[in-house]
């Protein structure tokens, strides 16, 4: 396997796999929770990627992407200073349990240390069809510190 941090280029191959992700969080959940199309999914990436708002990594198995994490920096009092949110985290699942995941979270660790990261944060709902990724995180680091992730939408 090979991990690479990516630019635009492959704002394609990383959107496809975000819908992807998307939709096995809706046919899991049974909750249309996302509104998502390729075209504008590959726009918001690209502008993304280009004005360095995210950082992605990318798994490749020969040319192919077969999994990627998007980054992004924020700040609060409460993680005292700026951290990183994994936004959205997706290995294909015919490469699961090759410890694809646990590579790309290697590298996202190492992008965090060089950024001066106090932490990484990322949601993932509760449910029990999530079990097997919350052990995941866990296995890989992560503490559950509880609560719901909610929104808000603004029209």
């Amino acid at each position: 396997m090979d991990y690479k941090w990516i630019d635009e280029k492959h704002a394609e191959d990383i959107s496809k796999l975000a819908i992807c992700l998307t939709e096995e969080i809706i046919q899991r959940t049974g909750i249309p929770s996302f509104d998502i199309d390729l075209p504008s999914t590959i726009k918001l990436c690209n502008e993304f990627l280009e004005q360095n708002k995210y950082s992605v990594i990318a798994a490749f198995h020969d040319e192919k992407i077969i999994g990627f994490g998007a980054l992004c920096e924020s700040f609060s009092l409460y993680a005292d200073g700026k951290f990183g949110i994994l936004q959205e985290f997706y290995v294909l699942p015919e490469y699961r349990s090759e410890k694809v995941g646990h590579g790309l979270l290697e590298s996202i660790k190492e992008h965090a240390k060089k950024n001066g990261w106090k932490r990484i944060e990322l949601c993932t709902p509760s449910l029990p069809a999530f079990d097997r990724t919350v052990s995941f995180y866990k296995e890989n680091g992560f503490d559950r510190t509880g609560g719901y992730k909610m929104r808000c939408l603004i029209q």
